[in-house]
């Protein structure tokens, strides 16, 4: 194996790129993810700029065993983006993007944050399908799927990629489609980073409006309620209205009553992805549900909606997950998110419920490896407290149960951006048994000795 020093002397003759070792000024920085419950220290972090450096740095790992981690936007939740000790490649620094908008293509490194990526494509006023927090990195959303305000309309991020270049385990550059390595593309769609590095990302584009939305909160005592007023609305929501419940602290925003800044609220977001007039119609029915403390209803551009959220998950707060894919939401099912959201030890903390459905679920499961294609509903349920706290198994725990008591009205499985380290048996349920046979099989062709391991991992098991 390589030592340090020579390792440092291989970069100019391997254009590994920037290469960080601790002590070195940007080494903290660069490790440092969304979770700051995450703190592990690589032996070396290579900031790539092209993709001949990072098919070095995969190469370099490869050839000299080290344990391999990838970070885009850093917002994995268990933190699959930097290891302890091995090899970290940090691509923050690739961040171009080349939007065609007469062909309403958009092409993406996978540097790039959701709201960069979101500005230069409405800047022709067109988008494709992302997620809901303005912060997340494109490349880890899309190749796990990527569902949120655009889903039920225009389908998941991973359903308008339409091209890969990806960096293999062998350090060779492939270009993944429905033409060209197609049982390659069909695991990137869903399958996260365990076949490669992907160095670009190509999308169809939407067009997509200013359109009228907003959400709606009122005080926790009316949960059960508001939440059966939710599960109403998403059953005849056409698939231009997207739903959301929350249940969560409300913060001390201006929109905010004084009142109640802070306190436990039950909330119900949405937006109709479509004409204004018709939206606001059709918003009535969110709108008109007893009498909201807060509307923020009204006309909003896509990007102002993809930042709804970003300040009650900002980085740096220590994060604990779980999450399942929902039948529709009986009494039994609305009393346990209430009863959860009663119970949180951090007030921080929340539970979120998004409504599945519309263009989603017309996908054929098997066309890609996102395969929990019909279900009607999301379900998170999110610890979230401050570093130093020293209640923090209490927080965890609290999210274990909370997403136990739910787990009566499971539709089978979670979505695999969501999970946490929860063992290999809740990786295989997020794919179902005749999608896990089919990634193991890619996972045997393109990574046979399992370099890229750092995520939801699907072993070879060779």
């Amino acid at each position: 194996m390589n030592t340090p020093t020579t390792f440092i002397a291989s970069r100019t003759a391997s254009l590994l790129g920037e290469v960080l070792r601790p002590g070195d000024a940007g080494y903290d920085a660069s490790r440092a993810l969304w979770n700051g419950a995450i703190d592990r220290r690589p032996a070396f972090i290579v900031r790539c700029r092209s993709t001949r450096e990072v098919a070095a740095a995969v190469r370099f790992a490869a050839d000299n065993g080290l344990l391999l981690a990838v970070k885009g936007g850093g917002h994995s939740i268990p933190g699959w983006s930097v290891c302890e000790g091995g090899l970290m490649i940090d691509l923050s620094p690739m961040k171009a993007v080349h939007v065609d908008a007469q062909q309403r293509i958009a092409t993406a490194e996978p540097g790039l944050l959701l709201r960069e990526y979101d500005a230069a494509t409405q800047a022709h006023g067109l988008a494709s399908p992302g997620g809901e927090i303005s912060h997340t990195g494109v490349a880890g959303l899309t190749l796990g799927g990527g569902l949120g305000w655009l889903s039920r309309k225009y389908g998941l991020a991973c359903d308008n990629l339409i091209e890969a270049e990806v960096v293999l385990a062998d350090g060779s550059v492939a270009v993944a489609s429905e033409r060209q390595n197609a049982e390659l593309f069909w695991a990137l769609r869903g399958g996260g980073g365990n076949f490669g590095v992907v160095t670009k990302f190509s999308f169809r584009l939407q067009p997509v409006a200013p359109m009228f939305a907003g959400f709606v909160m009122y005080p926790a005592a009316q949960a059960p309620e508001v939440l059966a007023h939710y599960e109403r609305l998403t059953r005849s929501a056409p698939d231009e209205l997207s739903l959301m419940t929350a249940l969560l602290s409300a913060p001390p925003a201006p929109f905010v009553p004084p009142a109640l800044h802070f306190q436990p609220v039950v909330g119900i977001a949405a937006c109709y992805v479509g004409p204004v007039e018709e939206g606001e119609r059709v918003l009535q029915a969110v709108r008109g549900f007893g009498q909201p403390a807060v509307d923020t209803f009204g006309v909003q551009p896509y990007t102002a909606i993809q930042q709804w959220f970003d300040a009650s998950v900002p980085h740096g707060l220590h994060y604990h997950c779980r999450s399942e894919w929902l039948k529709p939401l009986e009494d039994g099912a609305l009393q346990a998110l209430a009863r959860a959201a009663t119970e949180r030890s951090s007030p921080m903390s929340q539970v979120l419920v998004r409504h599945m459905g519309g263009a989603t679920a017309r996908v054929d499961p098997a066309a890609t490896a996102f395969r929990f294609r019909d279900v009607r509903h999301i379900l998170t349920v999110a610890a979230c407290w401050e570093p130093g706290d020293l209640r923090a198994e209490e927080h965890r725990q609290w999210c274990r149960d909370a997403w136990a008591g739910l787990r009566p009205w499971s539709a089978g499985g979670s979505y695999v951006n969501h999970l946490t380290e929860e063992g290999a048996d809740r990786t295989r349920e997020a794919y179902g048994a005749e999608t896990w046979d089919r990634l193991v099989a890619a996972k045997r062709r393109y990574d046979p000795a399992n370099l890229f391991r750092m995520n939801q991992n699907i072993d070879p098991g060779i």
